[in-house]
């Protein structure tokens, strides 16, 4: 959307902190986005010491959760599972029943909860992206919280709060921010490459071996540097007119130079061979960053997706925040749960599995998760509008189309673009 302006200058203050912590931020040009516009972002410096509190009444009850965590390929579900253990030890009177749910593919947890809300089932509480936020809202699916939530946000970086708001209401607490970035073995690939031209040419020279996620998300940061916009201020999709054809040609231009692709819903793939050394290059996220220490050590690091013609790459940035169901008989219990796991949990979070976190009193020092805090920065805001309900699956088909079946990159986005707006009566 035209509307990049303003994130650049939402995302300043955490750019500058970040920079202050070993690295200079790139600033984000104007190539659109939403038009919220926090004004700080979640601090890399040492926190401040706690300040005294009255000791909060143990919780008690009973909580339902679910998490996607054992879909990535990090170390998330070791850490939730710590840290639920802590907080049910500490709590005596608290049971936490947690299930697992998987992220990609059909019955996703996304599917899998809507169907369940819908009939008066589903958890207590559930964490994800907010990817499908406005669309939940808008299917009456999730718990406002502004209430339950009253005064107790005041730590957390306002662009994290905005990530969890629609329309002026809040419907998570939120945990971390996140952006793709791209890892690399500095020991294999002393030198990253920094444009997309440097990309293709160092994948058929051999100097790199590049692993790609096949999903519109991992990949729409390139749309920016070509140009590329997926809407308008009506919500229309442009993504035809403004240069997104030019980022799917180089998907395909990769693929030719013999970059790895991981096939629709396999994130496993490229991830599992970045981890031995088959590839070593990778766009993901920070959510994989713990299992990717654990097998790389020293010789991982992490930096921008290189820029293009018209400018930087711009990735996703989301919010991961705690949805509560509106059927839950124990809602306040739930929110008492996520705001304890966001803040003296947090930490955690950050330094087990490489999370940006939305609360602003955590420290980040490795240097894996500062650089994906640079991602943060310079992305682009995950607009939560009606008409984005329909960009995933097109887009999503409009990459294989091209990576699968070799059909002209303009032909796929254009056809893209066409059902898009069809189905958002356009």
């Amino acid at each position: 959307m035209q509307r990049m302006t303003k994130l650049a200058t939402a995302l300043g203050a955490l750019a500058i902190v970040v920079g202050a912590c070993g690295g200079a931020a790139t600033e984000a040009p104007a190539t659109g986005a939403p038009s919220t516009a926090p004004s700080t972002a979640p601090s890399t410096a040492p926190s401040t010491a706690p300040s005294e509190e009255p000791a909060a009444a143990p919780l008690e009850g009973s909580l339902t959760i679910w998490h996607t965590y054992a879909s990535g390929a990090g170390t998330e579900k070791a850490t939730y599972d710590a840290i639920i253990a802590d907080i049910m030890a500490k709590n005596p009177g608290l049971k936490v029943t947690t299930t697992v749910q998987n992220f990609f593919g059909a019955g996703n947890i996304f599917e899998k909860y809507a169907l369940e809300a819908q009939t008066g089932g589903g958890p207590d509480m559930f964490i994800v992206p907010n990817d499908s936020l406005g669309a939940q809202v808008r299917s009456n699916l999730l718990e406002p919280l502004d209430t339950l939530a009253a005064g107790k946000l005041g730590d957390f970086a306002p662009l994290s709060v905005d990530g969890c708001t629609v329309e002026g209401k809040l419907y998570c607490i939120p945990e971390s921010l996140k952006a793709v970035g791209m890892y690399y073995d500095k020991t294999a690939v002393p030198t990253p490459p920094t444009t997309v031209d440097e990309l293709v040419q160092m994948q058929k020279d051999g100097t790199i071996k590049a692993g790609f996620n096949q999903g519109a998300y991992h990949n729409f940061g390139f749309w920016a540097a070509y140009g590329g916009k997926l809407m308008d201020d009506t919500g229309k999709c442009i993504a035809d007119t403004t240069g997104v054809d030019k980022a799917h040609q180089l998907f395909k231009d990769l693929k030719a130079a013999g970059a790895s692709w991981s096939g629709a819903n396999n994130y496993a793939k490229v991830a599992d061979a970045f981890k031995q050394g088959q590839i070593n290059v990778l766009v993901d996220g920070p959510w994989a960053s713990g299992g990717y220490v654990e097998t790389l050590g020293d010789k991982l690091a992490v930096a921008a997706l290189p820029s293009g013609p018209v400018g930087a790459s711009q990735p996703i940035t989301g919010t991961d925040g705690w949805f509560v169901n509106p059927n839950s008989k124990s809602k306040e219990l739930a929110v008492a749960v996520a705001l304890l796991i966001s803040t003296e949990y947090e930490q955690q979070f950050v330094d087990k599995a490489g999370h940006i976190p939305a609360y602003m009193k955590a420290t980040v020092t490795d240097p894996i998760t500062r650089g994906f805090a640079l991602a943060v920065a310079n992305g682009f805001a995950r607009p939560q509008v009606k008409e984005l309900d329909n960009f995933w699956g097109n887009f999503d088909n409009a990459l294989n189309e091209v990576l699968d079946k070799d059909t002209d990159a303009l032909v796929a986005v254009t056809t893209a673009c066409t059902k898009m707006n069809e189905a958002n009566g356009k």
